[in-house]
């Protein structure tokens, strides 16, 4: 559940800016192969630089998966294609686009076919990523970061969530096994008509923002576009409301990279759920969510249904492109406090990995290094997708894409890019997102949903 999405320009300038992000990671365990690297060699200056051996000049096929399905991203990736293509005339990239829920079905048994992708997109996590490194699926990349120098640009924080002990158990330590090109961070889209026609403004706290929700159902407006049908878009929502709830994150990294420390059974996840039924019963979302899709409800929002949509910014793009693109802002949902702190959704999207059975690992390694460079990132972001790669806000006009580039840096800057909650063991995702659906549709109690999400969390600390 994490995408596309997109911008204007690229410069050194903001290189810094990353500098700063990258000297605050997550304070967990960084994966070995970036302190190493940092502390005992200098590593070449950018993330272009020429591989140690020449690209190979027989012909060769690459096989490559990735999640650009949507007709605004899949174009933007058939364009780095056909220009790394124009350099590497021997090699043919043949392309298929994916969704999530495709890849998640697919790719396991495609990962140990030599038939299967040499590359392809794995989403981080425990039942995915973390099957796939214990399986012996996918390759270390950790000469490659080393040889292309991709840690230069590439956040140890970042990194850490895509770095796996050998046996697939520990996520946030071990050799890197993906490397995504895209950022990614959850706020909420918004109508500036709207905003303006009741004088409201952008929220600078939770209560603001929950304010502004109910003035704009007292006004008759939908104040958050929503589709439940798919399940994993209650994941942000729940969690945008937890991250209010929590402030902080020692919770959230304990939790998350398994130091059984901690559990689910905390009172501002109970709070959360229990926000998250009252947002249903006051008819903050839209009527009939349980029946609508995802894709459906964001094109209600594009076409200029409801106030506000809670999401991420890889349907920027999409957004742009429709008709009410023009007038779309979006800002992070606030914290309990004017300045804060607050995690937000967010981190890098689907790692780029490369399988243990393609034939030309070498040249799967150089196409990635393409996609994590100064042209690509100029290209996505040109195109309204944000790169993980460094970019330079100064050169952006104001409107959505600088709105969203903007809270990307200022998540990094604060150390408040936060998680994906379902990575966290093989069962979450499925766990999650059923009792999510129970809880909204008042099937179950708050309490019965952290229970629920409890379990399933502390039988995978049992079974480690």
């Amino acid at each position: 559940m994490r995408k596309f999405l997109r911008f204007a320009s690229l410069l050194v300038a903001l290189a810094m800016v990353w500098s700063v992000a990258a000297c605050q990671p997550v304070p967990v365990a960084a994966p070995t192969s970036a302190p190493a690297l940092a502390a005992t060699e200098a590593p070449p200056t950018a993330a272009t630089t020429a591989p140690a051996e020449a690209p190979q000049a027989e012909p060769i096929k690459l096989l490559v998966w990735d999640q650009a399905a949507r007709p605004e991203e899949s174009a933007i990736m058939d364009g780095i294609i056909e220009r790394y293509q124009a350099a590497y005339p021997n090699v043919t990239v043949v392309r298929e686009a994916k969704t999530l829920d495709d890849l998640k079905a697919t790719l396991p048994l495609a990962m140990s076919s030599p038939e299967g992708p040499c590359i392809s997109m794995v989403n981080q996590g425990q039942s995915d990523m973390g099957a796939f490194v214990a399986a012996g699926l996918l390759l270390p990349l950790d000469k490659y970061a080393k040889s292309f120098g991709w840690y230069v640009n590439f956040p140890v924080g970042l990194a850490a969530l895509n770095s796996w002990t050998e046996d697939g158990k520990k996520m946030g330590t071990g050799a890197l096994y993906g490397l995504p090109t895209n950022a990614e961070i959850v706020g909420v889209y918004y109508r500036k008509d709207l905003f303006a026609k009741y004088g409201l403004a952008v929220p600078q706290t939770y209560a603001e923002f929950e304010g502004l929700m109910k003035t704009l159902k007292e006004k008759g407006e939908t104040p958050l576009v929503y589709g439940g049908l798919d399940g994993w878009p209650a994941i942000h929502l729940y969690s945008e409301i937890q991250n209010a709830a929590l402030a902080e994150r020692k919770w959230y990294d304990s939790f998350m990279f398994t130091t059984g420390d901690v559990t689910f059974e905390n009172p501002a996840n109970l709070e959360a759920a229990k926000k998250l039924q009252a947002w249903v019963e006051a008819g903050y979302l839209t009527k009939g969510f349980e029946g609508i899709g995802y894709d459906d409800s964001w094109q209600l929002f594009s076409s200029g249904q409801g106030a506000m949509m809670l999401t991420g910014n890889w349907l920027s793009a999409d957004l742009l492109a429709g008709p009410n693109g023009a007038n779309l802002g979006f800002f992070l949902v606030p914290p309990l406090e004017s300045g804060g702190y607050k995690l937000s959704v967010g981190g890098a999207g689907s790692g780029y990995a490369i399988s243990a059975k393609c034939p030309y690992p070498d040249q799967a390694a150089e196409y990635i290094n393409y996609l994590f460079s100064d042209e690509t990132a100029e290209a996505l972001l040109a195109s309204g997708t944000l790169p993980v790669y460094p970019v330079d806000t100064s050169k952006l006009e104001e409107g959505l894409v600088k709105d969203i580039v903007r809270a990307w840096v200022y998540a990094n800057q604060n150390n408040s890019v936060g998680y994906y909650f379902d990575w966290v063991t093989p069962t979450m995702y499925d766990t999650s997102t059923a009792s999510l659906q129970e809880l909204m549709a008042g099937k179950i109690t708050p309490e019965e949903f952290v229970a629920k999400l409890n379990q399933d969390y502390v039988k995978f600390l049992e079974n480690k």
